[in-house]
């Protein structure tokens, strides 16, 4: 998958709530912070005028465009997409409906956030599904950021800074991903797997 903005990565109802969700956060946070259009864009990495499309809900973010975003405004991705959560509870149970498909792939896999708290110190946790051949080249992120993932179904071929790792099903890993990694599905079935990421507020 591509960082353009424009590409569809959910089904049409859901991607219309999602990018209803994300232009309202995102404009009221660079607003909040006192950052131009030019600022943000400079910060996170995008083209102004993909901020400007993203916050006039004429396009929809990428995985990767969402995780630049959240780290320059200092929340998590869960702050940009997710319905506000309330606070000071000792339990928090995140309805089935709240899950957040943020990606699908050409062959019909997907990344659903299933739940996460709050940036900037951000706590995430994902359920993957990839097709036979398929790829997704994630954003590096943050200093520190560690995923923990665990396959349920077929072979996972994790990339990270130019080294492979094959890991199969009942395997876990645990990978540094403040570089270029991504995640491949090189079998010839469905391949499953959850991932938890842990991405650290900037200086930490």
């Amino acid at each position: 998958m591509t960082d353009s903005a424009s590409k569809p990565t959910a089904p049409a109802t859901e991607e219309a709530a999602i990018a209803a969700a994300v232009a309202q956060r995102i404009g009221s946070l660079r607003k909040g912070l006192g950052l131009s259009f030019d600022a943000l864009a400079q910060k996170a990495g995008v083209s102004k005028g993909t901020l400007v499309q993203i916050e006039q809900q004429r396009a929809n973010p990428s995985v990767s465009t969402l995780c630049r975003l959240a780290a320059a405004l200092q929340v998590s991705v869960v702050d940009l997409v997710a319905p506000p959560h309330v606070g000071g509870k000792t339990v928090t149970v995140v309805p089935a409906d709240q899950a957040r498909r943020l990606w699908s792939g050409p062959n019909g896999g997907s990344a659903v956030l299933l739940a996460g708290t709050p940036g900037p110190d951000m706590l995430e946790i994902w359920n993957w599904m990839l097709m036979p051949g398929e790829r997704f080249v994630a954003a590096v992120h943050g200093r520190g950021t560690r995923e923990l993932l665990h396959v349920t179904m077929g072979m996972l071929k994790l990339e990270v800074d130019g080294t492979t790792s094959l890991i199969p099903a009942g395997s876990s890993a645990i990978a540094l991903t403040d570089r270029p990694h991504a995640y491949a599905n090189p079998g010839q079935g469905p391949l499953r797997f959850c991932m938890t990421v842990h991405e650290p507020p900037a200086g930490a």
